[in-house]
């Protein structure tokens, strides 16, 4: 599994991650790194009950290329070299809107070197700027000693996943490679890598390790505020761009960008942001939506932008934006970026360039190897970026000598966070997530108002409340399950096209028809919400016995599975679904790329489940759910009030209590990018508790 050009302290189980979405353990990212089994993370009820394990994914897959289909037919209609500009055009104007907010103005970088390594034919400076006040970069300049003409072409650098950052071999060699060549090369640390861990402890001690983990505890959160992970980490780059432009002897006619895996996610979203780069290489990322999803490959949070697929945008339109500018993709034969999804992505790349005029501009490298700069790799990037600038002629990689990290880094303690009044991430999550509050309690939602902008926020599908949804008949099956009732079935509730809600409804005696009609002047009914599966709640949980024990003989019992939950809880990216890199993540993630929260969908399946009962004559209806089911239970109880009654039992306080928690375990599936600029969870609380049981 390990490949040697690879980082070499980047950890197995990271990697593992990556690759394969396997998961450690927890519903959020609390700072607690032990991974689980299995067996803790899935209860054999959950494992051996699922009728549903692809339901989800078959329909985000359907969803995806749907889009895709969609963009590929326009892309593939540009035939004049006007349209083929004006494609570019629009391409960069959706491309700010996926990553707004970006800041307004730049601030000083008040950059200093902290010293300076003298190389044969090269030396490292070891730099320190601020990207946004107080918010530190680290950061090596490589540097040619001969500048022929006064200048050297410029490159920034951007790492992968690497625990060490900008200290990782295979970064080492390529920024040493470019400045051997010729080239001066900046390559910074991302968030959450090498010096710039955003969790430790005076000590210096890693409070989250792995830096997938890092990346999507810090970018969850601050999806609540409105604020993507990826559009801060793009704005250390435009930064370190600025710097390098700082340097009397770069360039500024020749300045590129590159970076590997994570680091070529983030030098794709930076051709697509920044106009100043004159050529560009992101080696081990580029592909297409479609088959990252269709691979069940799940990515960090800074690697999903929300609203690129509402947006329509590819990953080959991050890289359009460039046109026609110079361009080489750099993927892996045995990479699980998928190659194929590379050359899909470049042969509409080739058609753009082809109506600019520049056909030969943008060029595709894939190599034999497994994720990973590898050599083969980084000669290719050298070799197409010295045929851009005329820098000396790059046959193969001269010979490389890795520095110790000690050696290369900007601060004596090795995490910049611990100098002086440097900030952190969280600190400018907190202090947004207290400006929103302090504005919303200036003029509280309710009422009408509120639900208005509940709606708005979960994106809910279209739904006429009066139409009935369609069900399945699904028999009964298996042994006596130990419910409170002696008699069960389950009824697949469509909620809408591809998806659909379980509902196990109890009776006390057999029972293989329709839902039954409620009596004559309507009927009660306990709609119970599941956590995590109807089937273990119903044998195990005791708040829900309670109910039903209140209940008398003549009230129907329904317990609801909502989407990715119990009968449709997924099977796909990794084995435990849960987890901060699982499917639970995954799906989530993709949702909002399309710009329909999970959350909204899973409280869409809860009104269908509603309009069905409410169909049925059962108009007695009282709610009732637990921990994170209380979210799309609670919220649905709020959007339709023929809901009667509600029983909600440890239920989030608040999204803000999220945000401004270093440490968490709240999941991203049950989060609303922006939410928190409009309303919180307290209001829908504050509004339900005339019809609180």
């Amino acid at each position: 599994m390990m490949n040697p050009d690879f980082p070499s302290t980047a950890s197995r189980r990271e990697l593992l991650h990556f690759a394969g979405g396997l998961a450690l353990a927890g519903l959020g990212l609390p700072g607690r790194v032990a991974a689980q089994s299995p067996a803790a993370a899935m209860t054999p009820a959950l494992e051996a009950y699922r009728r549903f394990p692809r339901m989800v994914h078959d329909y985000y897959v359907a969803k995806v290329r749907t889009v895709e289909k969609r963009t590929s037919a326009r892309k593939a209609a540009l035939s004049t070299k006007a349209e083929a500009e004006a494609y570019v055009a629009d391409v960069r104007e959706r491309i700010a809107k996926a990553f707004a907010p970006m800041p307004s103005e730049k601030t000083p970088l008040n950059a200093k070197v902290t010293g300076i390594l003298d190389r044969d034919g090269y030396t490292v400076e070891k730099v320190i700027f601020e990207s946004r006040p107080k918010f530190h970069v680290t950061a090596n300049l490589y540097l040619p000693k001969e500048h022929p003409g006064g200048k050297v072409p410029g490159v920034v650098g951007s790492c992968g996943h690497s625990d060490n950052g900008k200290c990782a071999a295979a970064y080492q060699s390529f920024a040493q490679g470019l400045a051997r060549l010729g080239t001066a090369c900046l390559i910074f640390d991302p968030i959450g890598q090498g010096e710039r861990s955003q969790y430790v402890d005076p000590a210096g001690k890693l409070l989250i390790k792995g830096t997938t983990t890092e990346h999507n505890h810090a970018g969850n959160q601050m999806e609540l505020v409105g604020e993507f992970l990826g559009s801060w980490r793009a704005w250390d780059g435009i930064r370190a761009l600025d710097y390098l432009l700082t340097r009397p002897e770069i360039d500024p006619q020749h300045v590129g960008i590159t970076g590997n895996s994570g680091g070529g996610t983030l030098t794709t979203w930076l051709i697509g942001l920044e106009r100043r780069w004159t050529m560009g290489a992101p080696a081990c990322f580029v592909t297409a939506w479609r088959r990252n999803l269709e691979n069940e490959l799940p990515q960090d949070n800074e690697q999903c932008p929300p609203r690129s697929l509402a947006l329509g945008l590819d990953h080959d339109d991050y890289l359009a934006a460039m046109a026609p500018r110079p361009l080489i993709i750099l993927a892996q034969e045995k990479d699980y970026f998928d190659a194929r999804g590379a050359e899909e992505s470049f042969a509409r790349l080739r058609h753009l360039y082809g109506l600019l005029g520049a056909e030969d501009q943008v060029k595709l490298h894939i190599g034999p190897d497994p994720h990973g700069y590898s050599q083969p790799n980084r000669e290719a990037m050298y070799r197409f970026f010295n045929s851009v600038t005329g820098a000396s002629d790059a046959g193969s990689e001269p010979a490389i000598v890795i520095e110790e990290d000690a050696d290369l880094q900007c601060t004596p303690s090795g995490q910049v966070v611990l100098d002086p009044g440097s900030r952190t991430v969280f600190a400018f999550t907190k202090a947004k997530a207290e400006r929103l509050k302090a504005a919303r309690e200036a003029a509280p939602l309710a009422g009408g108002e509120l639900r208005e902008a509940v709606a708005n926020s979960l994106r809910l599908p279209e739904r006429d409340p009066v139409a009935a949804p369609d069900y399945r008949i699904l028999r009964p099956y298996g042994p006596k399950r130990g419910y409170p009732r002696s008699h069960w079935i389950h009824y697949a509730v469509a909620s809408e096209p591809g998806i659909e809600a379980v509902c196990t409804v109890l009776f006390d005696e057999s029972h293989v028809s329709r839902l039954p009609a409620a009596p004559e002047g309507g009927g009660k009914a306990l709609l119970w919400i599941a956590e995590k599966s109807s089937d273990q709640e119903l044998r195990e949980d005791a708040f829900l016995k309670e109910l039903v024990a209140a209940q008398d003989d003549a009230t129907l019992i329904v317990a609801c599975d909502v989407r990715g939950v119990g009968e449709s809880l997924p099977v796909t990216a990794g084995n435990q679904p849960h987890s901060y890199y699982g499917a639970d993540y995954f799906y989530a993630a993709y949702a909002n790329m399309l710009a329909r929260p999970y959350l909204g969908g899973k409280t869409h399946d809860v009104l269908r489940v509603i309009d069905l009962l409410i169909s049925r004559g059962w108009t007695g209806l009282h709610l009732a759910a637990k921990g994170r089911a209380t979210l799309p239970g609670g919220l649905a109880a709020l959007l339709d009030e023929r809901v009667k009654s509600v029983s909600l039992r440890e239920p989030l306080e608040s999204w803000h209590s999220l945000a401004v928690k270093e440490h968490y375990q709240w999941p991203l599936s049950h989060m609303v990018f922006g939410v928190l600029k409009t309303w919180d969870l307290p209001e829908v609380w504050n509004e339900l508790k005339p019809r609180s049981v």
